[in-house]
């Protein structure tokens, strides 16, 4: 009988993964209300996570999921200075244009996209590969508590109380990546959980994006790699914000960052409007970097393209 079968399961007789055997010994509602979280089913979770094949059966949720599409920033624990300088950067600027930040609470370039997120009043979501109940690292006790109270989340499909043994870190990854239609990668080596997220984002069909970096330097031989087989360069805040509309569209709040009153674009419409192709010859650039200078003007505001005739927005 099944009674049975757990029974032999708790007793060792039947070997399975450490997955399945941790996921059987608990009673999730009981174990949701004894650390003061609730439970999502799969049919509660977004569509863009609940769709995947090996979406979590459930998710323990403080605080509550953002109902708009996020974007998940990720990277080594061991960052460099300037690696953790830029993860800040993209925190915020991503916060502040009003997409939700995704990461996993970790040291280095997961805890500051997380922090970089709390200084534009964003929200921001943790993915933790222990239980939700158990501060870790114990540093980023206080950061998962301002994520909460800025109006975000902490998940994990970790039962409360559940240890962060280095078994339940790589399946975390999918949801990190499951729930952001794009995947930025900042600082990485070649092995460890930020390239299992970018490969899982690709599995999944998420934008992934990567900072290239020294090819002497070990947290950018990950990155270097993700570029070589095929994911999309990111130089700055403003290469990544265009890049992001492409994927998420405009951003709900745009950020001063993206202003770009300077373009030379707009001193050349402001007379009247301009086909995209006399645009390209009069500032003598390609088709590619054009359009996503158009999208980011779009983004803000500044211009309208209509039928692809560039003009002022009045």
């Amino acid at each position: 009988t099944a009674r049975a079968v757990l029974r032999a399961i708790e007793l060792r007789q039947i070997d399975v993964v450490d997955a399945v055997r941790d996921r059987l010994a608990v009673d999730a509602a009981e174990a949701a209300r004894r650390a003061d979280a609730a439970v999502l089913l799969r049919e509660d979770l977004p569509a863009r996570l609940a769709e995947l094949p090996d979406s979590p059966d459930l998710l323990y949720i403080r605080g509550q999921l953002p109902a708009a599409a996020g974007v998940a920033i990720v990277g080594t624990r061991r960052a460099t200075t300037y690696g953790l300088r830029l993860a800040r950067s993209f925190g915020h600027a991503v916060a502040a244009a009003g997409w939700p930040v995704i990461s996993g609470l970790a040291r280095g370039i997961d805890g500051a996209a997380h922090i970089g997120c709390l200084d534009a009043g964003g929200i921001g979501v943790a993915v933790l590969g222990c239980g939700i109940d158990v501060a870790y690292p114990s540093e980023h006790r206080r950061l998962a508590t301002r994520l909460l109270e800025g109006g975000g989340a902490v998940v994990s499909e970790y039962a409360p109380g559940a240890p962060p043994e280095g078994w339940r870190f790589p399946p975390r990854n999918r949801i990190i990546s499951g729930l952001a239609p794009a995947v930025v990668v900042v600082e990485a080596g070649v092995k460890g959980g930020a390239l299992i997220t970018a490969a899982r984002g690709l599995e999944q069909g998420r934008l992934v994006l990567a900072v290239p970096g020294d090819i002497g330097r070990e947290t950018s031989r990950g990155t270097n790699l993700l570029i070589r087989d095929g994911a999309h360069p990111v130089l700055d805040v403003d290469d990544l914000l265009t890049s992001l509309t492409f994927v998420l569209g405009a951003p709900p709040r745009p950020p001063a960052t993206m202003a770009a009153t300077d373009d030379p674009i707009l001193g050349l419409v402001r007379g009247g409007g301009m086909t995209l192709e006399a645009l390209a010859g009069a500032l003598d650039c390609s088709a590619s970097e054009l359009i996503g200078r158009v999208s980011l003007l779009e983004a803000t505001g500044a211009v309208r393209n209509e039928g692809g005739v560039i003009s002022v927005r009045t």
